[in-house]
């Protein structure tokens, strides 16, 4: 592609850049949700953001109400990572600091209002069932 080119479609460059990271954040906030469904988790929590120049650089998930430890058991660092980056990117900044909800209502807090950006978008979110993730989390 051309210098020229690319600078001509950048604005479709730029919404379609967009549509992938409500689609992506859509498809994860699904499955987040059905995890904490499956395992029955409620209650608030608090989502800590990293700072990388303190004492914690990555984020946390802290149980405000409930076990700590069942917490941790289904959500890895990896997984709360990326749950602040969605979150983050659905607050509009670039890293959350802190953010209080209950885990129950992540699905219907979010997923609505991706699902109405995508379909005005024309884009149909995915029916299909988010994946069962087969890990060993709470096995035991």
């Amino acid at each position: 592609m051309k210098y020229s080119q690319l600078l001509h479609h950048r604005d479709a460059l730029i919404r379609q850049a967009r549509l992938a990271n409500v689609a992506f954040a859509h498809h994860r906030l699904g499955e987040f949700a059905a995890r904490i469904a499956r395992a029955r988790l409620h209650g608030a929590v608090t989502l800590h953001g990293g700072d990388a120049t303190g004492d914690q650089p990555w984020p946390r998930l802290v149980a405000d109400e409930g076990s700590q430890a069942v917490l941790e058991e289904y959500f890895l660092d990896e997984d709360v990572i990326e749950l602040a980056d969605i979150l983050a990117f659905l607050h509009d900044t670039s890293r959350l600091t802190e953010l209080t909800l209950r885990l129950e209502e992540i699905g219907s807090r979010y997923l609505p209002r991706l699902r109405q950006e995508l379909e005005q978008a024309d884009i149909a979110p995915g029916q299909e069932t988010p994946r069962i993730e087969d890990s060993n989390r709470g096995a035991g």
